[in-house]
């Protein structure tokens, strides 16, 4: 279709965080890591480590997370997420990581010891130094207590990320999550004596009941608090969470309202914009420090239930699920794996090179500094517009320029770039994905 087609259709879509979307993944013919990974460099890698578990379940989630796993559960998965770093020292042997981050699910769901057997065990088998290069770790309101913040500053955490989505309780509470505003600004007290040198609020706009002018009143809260950074996400109501379950409390969609007045409230305020989603202060530390690395070209090494690593030419992870019951049998089924188990890949999808220059595009033109069209060629050796000519399209309808040897989106293509990202996969990616059947 047409991008001009698109003019008028809603511009939420679907976020590209990652191309291929996992629900392109399918089962694979077993092989080890070891061949997995024997063309690519094991230098400048982002290593991530998944923590599947949370207190409570919101109402728009649909990551790969449990809630209240008995500890005997917890226990055992960071040992076979133990078992995991040994296969992978085992398959792999020296690796460089350049970046490191802990999600989840709510990684300080797990409480001070079990986090600091987990940079243990990081250390132990896979050499990571954590207080060498950029780490971050996301937690909650409930979970950021004193000695959790001791142990991640004492790891080198040098970015915590809080999902608070409204300052305002109804708001909060309409979206499925049990928190209070005192609760949440105690939680802010407490990273913030921490003295972690970056702070990451996380709002959301368009939820049940919400108004612009609520909107606005959340995010100047949280400028109280003088964040290094701010994501403002737009609500998507995914199948099988809560808000897809329960389906009301919205009169009107604000969405692009709300993005609008929050993109020109933190401008005002000096945040530079990163991406749609993205925003850092100018007080902000400056992330070009540290070892180099580069999203749309270095390795992932994700580790855990639910985790995705990504080679040139194969994205993997373990199986992909949302509802409740299916995620419960993923982690038990992960927590039986043996050495030898952890040490295969047999899920996953494919990264033709024909793909490897789409996620090349869609990564970087949704960044506010654009797809530099010289390292695209650099990269490919090939001619960008020759590869994938859609991008003409962005530039007839105004939503891309072309400035200095870069493709950058325009205000006009930055606010729609859920509807950018979507349109810009390839016919063979949105099929599988639309086949892929959720459970």
């Amino acid at each position: 279709m047409h991008l001009r087609e698109y003019a008028n259709a809603t511009p939420y879509m679907g976020y590209s965080y990652s191309y291929p979307h996992k629900s392109a993944y399918r089962q694979l013919a077993p092989r080890s890591l070891r061949e997995v990974w024997a063309s690519e460099s094991h230098a400048q890698l982002f290593l991530y480590l998944h923590i599947p578990f949370c207190e409570m379940r919101c109402g728009f989630c649909n990551l790969f997370t449990t809630t209240n796993p008995q500890e005997v559960v917890v226990q055992r998965y960071l040992a076979t997420l133990e078992t995991q770093m040994q296969a992978v020292h085992n398959e792999l042997g020296p690796l460089q990581f350049s970046r490191m981050a802990i999600g989840g699910g709510t990684p300080t769901y797990l409480d001070a010891a079990e986090l600091e057997q987990l940079f243990s065990m990081s250390q132990r088998w896979l050499g990571v130094n954590s207080r060498a290069i950029p780490l971050s770790v996301e937690t909650s309101p409930h979970t950021a207590t004193a000695d959790r913040m001791a142990i991640l500053r004492q790891a080198g955490v040098d970015r915590v990320s809080i999902g608070v989505q409204s300052f305002l309780d109804h708001e909060a509470n309409g979206a499925g999550r049990a928190q209070r505003r005192p609760e949440v600004e105690q939680a802010l007290n407490t990273i913030r004596a921490a003295q972690i040198p970056t702070l990451n609020i996380d709002l959301i706009y368009g939820l049940p009941n919400q108004s612009v002018a609520t909107w606005l009143e959340s995010l100047e809260i949280a400028l109280q608090w003088q964040p290094e950074e701010l994501y403002l996400y737009p609500l998507y109501v995914r199948p099988l969470t809560g808000l897809d379950r329960r389906g009301t409390g919205w009169e009107q969609d604000v969405r692009l309202e709300c993005y609008r007045v929050g993109r020109e409230r933190l401008l005002a305020a000096g945040y530079q914009q990163i991406s749609m989603r993205m925003f850092r202060a100018a007080h902000a530390p400056d992330d070009s420090q540290g070892p180099s690395y580069c999203c749309q070209t270095d390795g992932m090494l994700g580790l855990g239930a639910g985790a995705r690593s990504y080679t040139r030419a194969l994205h993997y992870s373990s199986d992909y699920a949302v509802g409740a019951s299916s995620v419960r049998q993923i982690i038990q089924s992960y927590n039986q794996r043996s050495l030898f188990d952890l040490s295969q890949v047999d899920y996953g999808c494919e990264v033709s090179s024909a793909e490897q220059r789409r996620r090349f595009v869609i990564q970087s033109l949704l960044q506010v500094s654009g797809l530099d069209a010289q390292a695209y060629r650099t990269q490919f050796g090939s001619e960008l517009l020759d590869d994938l000519g859609q991008i003409n399209e962005l530039l007839e309808c105004g939503w891309a320029e072309y400035h200095n040897g870069s493709y950058q989106l325009t205000a006009a293509g930055l606010e729609r770039s859920d509807l950018i990202g979507p349109w810009l996969y390839s016919p063979q990616i949105r099929q599988l994905s639309e086949e892929f059947i959720l459970r």
